[in-house]
């Protein structure tokens, strides 16, 4: 029973067209990881040198990758597994069998593990082609090539889906709260996972960078530059050294394999307090009135329940149908605020306290540097939890086949969009006003693409993908790309002043918004001709 529910549970996430989304992601990692010797980033190397492209190299950097960023973005890719039994309501069925909660847990890790696993192999086959094409060395070793992804990424993604499955048995953290959450406990693992001295070497690539400089101080090669492993812009094409290939000890495999247990741990973990849908194990004396979360941002509602389990506050009865007439005039500006109140509903007072802050902060910073560089990239994070919504909530509240009835597709979507870019105008209202004080008309250009961008972005991963998760799941790493300084990603202006690209950027941020509406505006029609 348990490997029918996880290989049921794998196939049903493999039918969704997202999937195929996941799949080329993992291709387009897989390039990333191996970029030309003219290419101006690079994942991995070595102070100012990097590998030849032989099977050792090029499968070590592209396991590393994965096990990099697949940790992150694998998380919010897997971490709706209970939340879509709960929707569904698949758990109340599950709830009346005989499947124990460690055989559901351990179900559903595996679900986790093979969904990750499956990017994993095409990361691996990614591998492989990448090293044919680049052409540095054509000599291939499939040993050398995939036993990194064995060692490595496999025991990191491991932990990835068991973390997913913690993550989404605790009411807080099942909530975007806990998407933001992951993303700073990743940030913390993969750079101090890589030191020294770690137990289990810590993500594994220690004992893999010595032996990279062994092999530099037999060729004679400068090892007085740091190991780097993340994406990094540079300035000028790297030296090159060959390295042969990391040899694993004994007690590093013993290390790898020890992950994958504690994975399995943390997966089951959830088993003490997880009710498995399970009526008797919920709270006594339930009210008539049950809590409905809201899963972008914790939000509480109360939603009266009939005698017959259906939702009344959902159900529009005859009189109210009645009542209700049609309002002549103003329609796009009505479905415009109707958008606002709808991506606003539930913010909590905390919110609004922090954005009020971040606008003072914005208007009295005494540096237009320390505004475009500092203040208006935290005055356009703080709204990432709304921002997700966009494209998303047709889907996950059960509304997509009403609102298909509605006949100008085009003007609710643009009503939507408009709300999204509403919301992040008056984030980053007070850097505006400053910047427009100043008569930095560069940096308003940046501000405008940015203002663009943000909402288009997160319409088009929420029409793609229906859930929320995406975007949360690609904008705060591309945010935190532009906080750190890499410029090549930085759709704000916030690094205008150490940019070759800052006087084309501001269009071209203009032009990809403009081809992400185009794609949501695509979708949106197809899908509602395919229901036609």
């Amino acid at each position: 029973m348990l490997t029918g529910l996880a290989v049921a549970d794998f196939r049903d996430r493999i039918r969704r067209p997202a999937y195929l989304v996941v799949l080329a992601a993992a291709v387009a990692l897989g390039y990333v990881a191996v970029p030309s010797s003219d290419a101006k980033w690079m994942i991995m190397q070595v102070g100012d040198h990097r590998g030849i492209y032989n099977s050792a190299y090029v499968g070590m950097v592209t396991a590393l990758a994965a096990g990099l960023w697949l940790t992150l973005g694998g998380f919010y890719i897997v971490r709706n597994s209970i939340e879509r039994d709960r929707s569904t309501r698949v758990g109340q069925l599950l709830a009346a069998t005989p499947l124990r909660t460690p055989a559901y847990m351990a179900g559903k890790f595996l679900s986790n593990l093979l969904l990750l696993a499956s990017m994993l192999g095409v990361l691996a086959v990614t591998a492989l082609v990448m090293q044919l094409a680049r052409g540095e060395s054509t000599d291939l070793d499939l040993v050398a090539l995939w036993q990194p992804f064995a060692l490595i990424a496999l025991p990191l993604v491991a932990l990835t889906a068991a973390c997913a499955l913690l993550f989404e048995s605790l009411p807080v953290l099942r909530t975007g709260v806990g998407n933001i959450l992951w993303f700073c406990i990743w940030l913390v693992v993969s750079t101090a996972g890589q030191g020294p001295g770690l137990p289990l070497d810590g993500i594994g690539v220690n004992s893999v960078v010595k032996s990279m400089y062994t092999d530099m101080v037999a060729q004679h090669v400068d090892v007085t530059g740091a190991f780097s492993l993340g994406l990094t812009y540079l300035d000028k094409p790297l030296g090159l050294f060959t390295w042969h290939g990391f040899t694993p000890t004994a007690g590093y495999v013993l290390g790898r394999v020890t992950l994958l247990l504690i994975a399995a741990l943390v997966a089951l973990l959830p088993t003490l307090w997880f009710g498995r849908f399970d009526p008797s194990r919920s709270r006594r004396h339930r009210p008539a009135v049950q809590q409905v979360q809201d899963a972008a941002d914790g939000t509480v509602q109360p939603v009266f329940v009939d005698e017959v389990g259906a939702d009344a506050a959902t159900r529009p009865t005859v009189g109210s149908v009645l009542r209700t007439r049609p309002e002549p005039g103003a329609v796009t500006l009505r479905l415009w605020a109707g958008e606002i109140r709808i991506l606003l509903q539930g913010v909590r007072w905390w919110w609004w306290l922090g954005a009020a802050f971040l606008m003072i902060c914005g208007l009295t910073a005494p540096a237009i540097h320390g505004i475009t560089r500092v203040m208006l990239p935290l005055s356009w994070i703080w709204p990432v939890l709304i921002w997700s919504r966009l494209g998303t909530q047709r889907h996950e509240h059960g509304v997509e086949g009403m609102l298909a009835a509605y006949p100008a597709v085009r003007r609710r979507v643009l009503a939507e969009w408009a709300a999204g870019l509403t919301i992040t105008v008056v984030a980053g209202i007070g850097p505006l006003i400053r910047l427009i004080a100043a008569g930095d008309w560069l940096a308003l250009a940046g501000w405008t693409g940015g203002a663009l961008f943000i909402p288009s972005l997160a319409m088009a991963l929420g029409t793609l993908s229906r859930t929320h998760r995406l975007f949360q799941a690609v904008y705060v790493p591309l945010w935190y790309s532009v906080a750190n300084g890499l410029p090549i990603f930085d759709f704000m202006g916030a690094l205008r002043d150490s940019s070759e690209l800052a006087k084309v950027q501001p269009p071209m941020t203009v032009m990809v918004a403009a081809a992400l509406m185009a794609v949501v505006f695509a979708a949106t029609v197809l899908r509602r001709f395919s229901r036609d």
